[in-house]
């Protein structure tokens, strides 16, 4: 048994950390195998915009659960490189709509077919590994879990219960 293995739920975080770098470092590979220049970083946005027209910053931090800040990041980084472009509202000159430029159409054809590639690979290794199999289902609920009742309240819980039994209260 390995290290992060032998800590359980105390490396979570760390474990899907690496979870996460690994199989983007994969999927990197992968474009650059292909000889496309598109980073997995960039999905979200990608693929957001590969099904609706346009997006806020504001909707796409929403839809993806990331700051607006990072989403703004995201946002000036794909339009320096002409991938995505942004207009100002007209009903709201404080916000931003985001699309994609004819490069970045021309690149979001190239990478569909990755995206289809990568859902096969992972449903064969689902499917060849009960384990997991689970993988998925697991995550949104333990996700939810979170949402529904914060992992730190849980853990001011179980604190207080420790420490309210070492001191005999």
């Amino acid at each position: 048994m390995n290290f992060y293995e032998e800590l359980g739920y105390l490396v979570l975080g760390s474990r899907m950390r690496r979870l996460s770098e690994a199989f983007l470092s994969e999927i990197n590979k992968t474009y650059q195998s292909v000889g496309i220049p598109f980073d997995a970083s960039w999905f979200p946005v990608f693929y957001l915009l590969s099904k609706n027209e346009r997006l806020s910053i504001k909707e796409l931090s929403d839809a993806t659960g990331v700051s607006h800040p990072a989403a703004s990041q995201l946002v000036s980084n794909l339009k320096n490189k002409k991938l995505i472009k942004t207009t100002t509202s007209s009903q709201d000159g404080r916000l931003q709509h985001v699309q994609l430029t004819k490069a970045g159409h021309a690149l979001l054809e190239k990478i569909l077919p990755v995206w289809d590639a990568v859902c096969e690979a992972m449903e064969d290794i689902a499917a060849n590994d009960a384990k997991c199999s689970h993988l998925l289902p697991a995550l949104t609920a333990l996700e939810a879990s979170f949402r529904s009742a914060g992992l730190s309240g849980r853990i001011s819980e179980k604190l207080a219960e420790k420490i309210g039994h070492e001191q005999g209260i």
